[in-house]
């Protein structure tokens, strides 16, 4: 795999963490007041509810004992997850070749292949015109 491909492969397993870092942290996180002056959002008259014509039984959840030890280590694991993942990408980075000469050497190297794409492109047609022109000749 070129270092292109490493990297861009780099970034898409650390924006997969990032994005579930936050997704479990939002799905996981107990509430928080934010002020002891912002009221609860359950503070105010509740509108009173109709009552269901079809009862089903509502399951009750098992809970779990260490779900509040494992909410602890998520983030500390999570955040190692991430800064390992970084640190892969930071060294695939400092492994990528300096480019030589400048921006003016690297516009000429452009200018260079974009003719010897040209010219490989006009020999191209030039073949598949023949082809066309003379099918029993190839």
């Amino acid at each position: 795999m070129d270092a292109i491909s490493q990297l861009q492969e780099k970034v898409n397993t650390i924006a997969t963490i990032a994005f579930t870092t936050i997704g479990t942290l939002q799905r996981d996180a107990p509430p928080v007041r934010i002020s002891p002056n912002y009221p609860e959002s359950g503070s105010g008259p509740a509108p009173a509810a109709a009552p269901n014509p079809n009862p089903t039984p509502t399951p009750t959840p098992t809970p779990i004992a260490d779900s509040d030890a494992d909410f602890a280590k998520q983030p500390k694991l999570m955040s190692a997850e991430l800064v390992k993942a970084a640190k892969q990408f930071d060294a695939l980075v400092a492994a990528l070749p300096l480019s030589e000469g400048g921006e003016e050497a690297q516009l000429k190297r452009i200018a260079q292949l974009e003719a010897e794409n040209d010219a490989v492109g006009q020999q191209l047609e030039k073949q598949l015109e023949a082809a066309v022109l003379f099918p029993e000749i190839l």
